[in-house]
């Protein structure tokens, strides 16, 4: 039976510190080796481990004590920004007996008593135009820990696209390490203009010049081995009309100096491996290929991972023609030299939007009897890829199954698509009639005469095009390609079980000439040549403001690994209050349908615990993590959001939300026994 207990104000004497402390001394340089295994109670990458896991052996916090729990401490984020973001995207990290986190649109960096909410220091890089075109200023997910001759330092990508080493006790930038940055207010040291690496054109205060392209970072980086590997992102494709733009090639730099060591071109160049499936010479100016996402790592096989996004415009290719190496694909670098040890691609020319959305969670699976090193990633489609780590083969079937032809003038899309057998998709692929809602029959009528005119199909089908011969307004597109993207997976190494939150959204998209919406004043155009076909926007997929589709909106699935079975899910929460209190509804004996929202989940040692997300209640469940029984719920003061994390400071364990509405914009909350 689930317990349910709300949560209040944090005790006297717990409340946040708003004092900066900026200390003095500055760290002695040494060797910068790979931050060795995390102890039970750390938590020092923001997925918790290098394997992406959000797993944590601590069992402080039990079904039986978790309506026990406290507010310890609230720290709010909205002091640090003009702008605040509603959001809290960035999961802190744990390490050196301090947590670590970025805030606001300049993403400061700040250091967190663990104990009392108390800000122990924090840096901040000046204003600068490249600053102030990033779209992704509010995005940051977070920093990178590593060690050098003993003691910690925090890495840092700015939405300027620098990169900064800090000391982990102090805040201070390193000396003697990185290239510095000669503009005004900028440190002399333990700074890296990561620009200088791309090989493109750029003013040092301006960034690269639009007509050329843009590029900014919303993960932060990953240290592995001494090395440390740095992603980047861009413009939303949905909102570009150009064609132009450059690549988010991958860098990578010695921990120990700042030194650049090699850079991997995500778009091949002549003569390297994929080039030939950029085809009329695409590779030369298409761009907006990135690695916005967090990445993973296996340090012993001295192996990154890295999962990637579609070239721009997101739902026209017809300026890329191929298959569009290294585009929606999963990435295996060596640490070392930067060459692909493999590579796998989730989506060829992919128009839909498709790309993988987090760091690939690694397991140590027992796959028909043989032990096996695997690599799953939960996309943006409703399917899971499951790969050997080290060879990048799949563990089961993954066939290439013929999908429907794009409809859209100049565009040639793949005749296949990989489909994995196995485990089986997560969230509903495609729409037919059979999956409109059946609540009432007049609800049910009202769904048919809504899609009448639209296109309905299987994965994979085309966004139409406005003004198409047929009359059809626009394509179903099920999952939507922003339903998939905020709640990273988790994991339980002990059990191999996988566990997955999804929200059910479909939409109905379709593509306009780009001269109807170029505008070449806006702040984000980049390139020159405006494209043939772009997104011309989406139609809900509701009717009198209910899913056109039947419900759960929003779930939790737990996959068996090992098997690739799917052992049950779970409604993301209760029903929503409109869907409960809608007239169309009243006398319906509705099932509990699960939020429209993306959960954040954690994974302890007896529990799975996951928040509603944004858009979901202030609220906090706790699961048994093998059947999905639910044991308890509490009520925390504002809307959980992007993730969960869990350590143990002084004995005792606690879990920090990242919470967001409610009047907590990017806010804390940590909670502990009493």
């Amino acid at each position: 039976m689930t317990t349910r207990r709300i949560l209040r104000d944090p005790p006297r004497g717990h409340l946040p510190i708003a004092a900066f402390v900026l200390a003095c001394s500055m760290v002695a340089a040494g060797y910068p080796g790979q931050a060795q295994a995390p102890d039970a109670g750390d938590w020092t990458y923001i997925g918790a481990d290098a394997a992406n896991t959000r797993y944590s052996g601590l069992d402080q916090i039990r079904a039986d004590n978790f309506t026990d729990l406290e507010v310890a401490w609230i720290w709010r984020g909205d002091n640090f920004s003009p702008r605040a973001d509603p959001l809290m995207r960035s999961t802190p990290v744990y390490a050196e007996g301090m947590l670590f986190t970025v805030v606001g649109t300049r993403r400061q960096v700040v250091a967190i008593d663990p104990g009392t909410g108390e800000t122990l220091w924090s840096f901040r890089e000046p204003p600068t135009e490249r600053w102030e075109r990033s779209m992704r200023q509010s995005h940051g997910k977070g920093v990178a820990y590593g060690e050098r001759n003993g003691r910690g330092v925090i890495y840092v990508v700015t939405p300027g696209f620098f990169l900064h080493a800090l000391d982990a006790e102090t805040g201070r930038p390193l000396d003697d390490w990185g290239t510095g940055v000669p503009i005004e207010g900028f440190p002399g040291t333990g700074t890296v203009d990561l620009l200088a690496d791309l090989g493109h054109p750029y003013d040092v205060e301006r960034g690269i010049p639009p007509e050329i392209g843009y590029i900014t970072n919303s993960s932060p980086p990953i240290v592995v081995n001494g090395v440390i590997i740095v992603g980047n992102s861009h413009e939303q494709g949905y909102r570009q009309t150009r064609i132009e733009n450059v690549p988010g090639d991958i860098l990578a730099y010695d921990a120990l100096t700042g030194e650049h060591k090699w850079r991997f071109n995500i778009i091949p160049r002549p003569g390297e491996f994929g080039h030939e499936t950029w085809e009329s010479d695409a590779w030369s100016y298409t761009g907006n290929l990135s690695s916005w996402a967090p990445m993973s790592a296996d340090p012993e096989r001295g192996l990154v991972f890295i999962p990637t996004d579609p070239p721009s415009n997101d739902f026209w290719g017809g300026f890329h023609p191929g298959d569009n190496l290294f585009a929606t694909s999963i990435l295996a670098l060596d640490v070392e030299t930067g060459e692909r040890a493999w590579h796998y691609q989730t989506v060829h020319h992919d128009i839909w939007n498709y790309d993988n959305p987090h760091g690939p969670l690694l397991l140590d699976l027992v796959v028909a009897g043989e032990p096996v090193p695997a690599l799953m990633e939960a996309s943006k489609n409703g399917f899971l890829y499951a790969l050997n780590r080290e060879t990048g083969e799949p563990i089961w079937p993954i066939p290439e199954r013929p999908v429907p032809a794009s409809p859209v003038p100049g565009e040639e899309t793949s005749p296949t698509q990989p489909h994995p057998t196995r485990p089986a998709p997560f969230e509903l692929q495609g729409l037919t009639e059979d999956d409109l809602i059946d609540f009432t029959p007049e609800l049910r009528q009202e769904a048919l005469e809504y899609v009448s005119n639209m296109q309905l199909g299987p994965i994979f089908t085309p966004i139409i095009h406005s003004g198409n011969p047929d009359g059809i307004v626009a394509t179903a597109q099920c999952p939507r390609f922003a339903a998939l993207t905020t709640a990273p997976p988790a994991a339980d190494p002990e059990s191999g079980i996988m566990y997955v939150a999804s929200r059910s959204e479909c939409r109905f998209l379709f593509q306009v000439p780009g001269t109807e919406l170029d505008d070449p004043d806006a702040p984000y155009t980049t390139g020159e040549t405006v494209a043939s076909w772009v997104h011309g926007g989406d139609l809900p997929a509701r009717v009198q403001g209910i899913p056109v589709t039947r419900p759960p909106y929003g779930k939790i699935t737990a996959i068996d690994m090992n098997t690739g079975e799917h052992l049950w899910w779970i409604p993301n929460g209760d029903t929503p209050q409109d869907i409960r209190e809608h007239p169309a509804l009243q006398g319906v004996d509705l099932p509990r349908t699960g939020k429209p929202a993306h959960a954040p989940l954690l994974v302890t040692g007896t529990l799975l615990l996951y928040g509603e997300g944004r858009g979901g209640d202030p609220l906090l469940h706790a699961v048994d993590k093998r059947t999905g029984d639910e044991l308890a719920t509490l009520e925390v003061p504002a809307p959980v959001q992007y993730g969960l994390m869990t350590y143990l400071h002084e004995g005792r364990q606690h879990i920090v939300l990242q919470v967001g509405g409610g009047g907590m914009p990017g806010s804390l909350v940590a909670l502990r026994l009493p």
